[in-house]
């Protein structure tokens, strides 16, 4: 009897900052099948978050492609659609549970988010140490305390961390 060929499954994520959250993502992905990843372009990314990724789409697809759940990294649009999947020859794809892409249910397996985690609360964590780095070096005075407040709250507020 003919082995069945694994299905191609897409993951279309940002990856603007990868976390153990992909990593499960991907893990869970490549149970199913051959795992596609579709990385949002840092275009895509500053239009629709606001914001420039952290790594570069260039970065982002060589960590990507680097992970041994990962077959291939292609470029992609904010929202995925069957005519995008069946260019890449696709047959399923996986998202997280905040899915927003149009995708006929019988095409689409959504898993639970990673509890805890996400690039925006990594965000904020490298911020609050930063601010732990600032306050804990006895050189700086309570002046430069409210400035690296300031820039800290504003930095929140540019992303969105509030």
């Amino acid at each position: 009897m003919a082995e069945s060929k694994r299905p191609r499954v897409m993951v279309d994520m940002s990856a603007t900052l990868i976390h153990h959250g992909h990593i499960r993502l991907l893990k869970k992905a490549a149970e199913i099948g051959e795992v596609v990843v579709a990385l949002t372009s840092d275009d895509e990314v500053k239009k629709t978050k606001g914001y420039v990724p952290e790594l570069n789409f260039a970065e982002r697809k060589e960590i990507l492609e680097s992970i041994k759940y990962v077959s291939e990294v292609v470029s992609c649009p904010w929202l995925i659609t069957e005519d995008f999947m069946k260019s890449q020859h696709c047959d399923l794809l996986v998202h997280g549970a905040d899915n927003s892409n149009h995708i006929p249910a019988e095409k689409l397996i959504i898993f639970p988010r990673t509890e805890g985690i996400s690039s925006s609360m990594l965000r904020e964590r490298v911020l609050d140490s930063l601010i732990e780095m600032n306050l804990d070096d006895p050189k700086h005075s309570r002046a430069s305390d409210k400035v690296a407040r300031f820039l800290i709250e504003s930095i929140k507020k540019e992303f969105r961390l509030e």
